[in-house]
């Protein structure tokens, strides 16, 4: 049963979201466990604020060097090679492992070089990301910056068989990787900081990356791949990757400066204010990849399908359609976080050394990143507009001017707003970035209409404006009678409150006869349906056997 589960292939996009979406809920959840526990046991304090330090050089090299790769050239190219050779056996697309092969020896080899470099010279780079940081405390990100630079090398590996799996529409065991990941960082925050203090986190880090290349890798075998040494950097298949990731790595480039500027910032304000933030936005991403990363990732392919097609129509039909659920989940969720957004922060990070204080700013900041993330969850689906059609200049110049206007922003507001500047001018630059997006994707295709789109907006605006008022009057009532001061108290608040709001908002989606309510109810009854079938399946075999 777990083979055929691993090796689904999904046709559908609404299905293969709602699959990468319920993964990705397993995921953030696990996410959230891993937050509590690092909140519970350190604090927002001078440990969290070195591990969050500690992860932004290394992560740096896996988001341009490996992110770069896959979204915006591995994809599109090996998709096309697929398209080519035509073959109902995997095993017979020659051309497409071959290209798997080279661009895997390439990517290790040069992230093997980039790494071993960078931690070397890290006791001259991280003093640079975190002025603010003097004594043991600096010595201290060092050491772990030094050990974290195994994860971009594993994890790189992982992303080849990871956008082998999307291409072939496998978004199952693509998307178990991220769960895989987060359960080795909770076993060493729970079992390795016992022995090894704040390194303990480090080697979560590493066995999570492990975990994520494990769960890939069979299916990725499954379907042909066989690894050849092979190294040819004059394959005009690897330099078609390359030229279309250059621009990509440049528009990475300026998130990963985004983060670095507010890691330069926040190492001069409070002690704990890097831990605020990195809390405030890993809460933030929770609808952000549950919706809109899911939503985007499993548009890709169709997308660069149907360019690759040359047809228009179908790419226009997939993009819209795609927008609108996109918006159907993360305008809702916008209104629950911001109006919830105590309740939120106290249930899942109050407890331990995560003090009141802590609670608040957290909270606050929550709050403000809840005005752009209608823009974040968007931007991936328009990025992906852009790479399906071969174009990765244009979302580079749109991220290149949100990271401007972050670092202005952030500098100025933090004088006056301290952390919560940071989160405020995240948030700016954002919306600036998706604005820039759409003005410039309707520049490019003068064909493409947004009128479908608005009138979901109106439907799903109203239903959540219903939602809100709901919600804050739930909140309100139940504020009056539950004990405010116990964990049971502030949960029931915000749960109770926030299904009674879910409820209202379906409704009035039924009343208006929204497109998207009915399509997600379609997809997550077929997709259970036959999830349920093969587990019927798998227990029959079971008990013949």
């Amino acid at each position: 049963m777990i083979k055929r589960l691993l090796q689904i292939k999904f046709t559908s996009i609404t299905s293969a979201a709602v699959v990468i979406g319920a993964a990705g809920l397993v995921s953030r959840l696990l996410g959230i466990v891993r937050d509590r526990v690092l909140a519970g046991q350190f604090g927002a304090g001078l440990e969290l604020d070195v591990y969050f330090s500690a992860f932004r050089v290394p992560d740096l090299v896996y988001n341009l060097i490996v992110l770069g790769a896959l979204s915006a050239g591995f994809i599109p190219v090996f998709i096309s090679l697929i398209k080519k050779e035509n073959s109902d056996k995997f095993s017979d697309n020659k051309s497409a492992w071959l290209l798997t092969n080279n661009v895997l020896n390439i990517l290790a080899l040069f992230l093997i070089v980039a790494s071993t470099i960078l931690v070397i010279f890290s006791h001259k780079i991280i003093p640079l990301i975190t002025p603010g940081f003097t004594g043991e405390k600096l010595q201290l990100t060092i050491n772990l910056t030094r050990l974290m630079f195994f994860s971009p090398l594993i994890l790189g590996i992982s992303g080849i068989f990871g956008g082998v799996l999307q291409s072939y529409k496998r978004f199952f065991a693509f998307s178990l990787a991220p769960i895989m990941y987060n359960l080795g960082i909770i076993f060493g925050a729970i079992f390795l900081t016992n022995h090894y203090g704040i390194y303990g986190l480090a080697y979560g880090v590493i066995l999570g990356a492990v975990f994520h290349l494990l769960i890939q890798l069979f299916p990725v075998v499954t379907l042909g791949f066989r690894y050849r040494f092979v190294f040819n950097f004059r394959d005009k298949n690897f330099l078609k990757i390359v030229k279309m990731m250059g621009p990509r790595i440049l528009g990475l480039a300026s998130t990963q400066i985004n983060l670095i500027v507010i890691t330069i910032l926040g190492s001069t304000l409070v002690c704990g204010s890097i831990s605020i933030f990195n809390f405030a936005n890993n809460l933030q991403n929770f609808p952000i990849g549950l919706f809109g990363i899911s939503f985007a990732i499993a548009a890709f392919p169709a997308l660069s399908k149907s360019f690759s097609d040359k047809v228009d129509s179908e790419f226009f039909s997939v993009f819209v359609k795609t927008f609108k659920q996109i918006i159907f989940f993360i305008i809702p969720f916008s209104v629950i976080f911001l109006i919830l957004r105590v309740q939120i922060v106290r249930v899942i990070l109050g407890s331990g050394q995560f003090n009141w204080e802590d609670t608040i700013l957290t909270a606050n900041s929550l709050g403000l990143f809840c005005l752009s993330l209608f823009a974040q969850a968007l931007i991936p689906l328009l990025a992906r507009a852009f790479y399906a059609r071969h174009n990765s200049v244009l979302p580079f110049i749109a991220s290149f001017v949100s990271v401007l206007v972050n670092v202005f922003l952030s500098w100025y507001l933090i004088r006056k707003m301290g952390v919560l500047g940071l989160a405020l001018g995240f948030s700016i630059s954002s919306i600036i970035n998706f604005i820039l997006l759409v003005v410039m994707l309707k520049i490019k295709i003068r064909k493409l209409r947004f009128i479908g789109i608005v009138r979901s907006l109106f439907q799903i605006s109203v239903a959540s404006l219903a939602m809100g008022v709901a919600i804050q009057y739930v909140k309100s009532a139940l504020g009056n009678i539950v004990d405010m001061e116990r964990f049971w108290g502030v949960f029931v608040q915000g749960f109770v409150a926030g299904i009674i709001g879910l409820a209202v908002f379906s409704i009035v989606c039924i009343i208006l006869k929204n497109n998207e309510f009915y399509q997600f109810a379609s997809a997550f009854k077929r997709k259970m349906f036959k999830l349920f079938k093969i587990k019927g399946e798998g227990m029959r075999e079971s008990g013949g056997n």
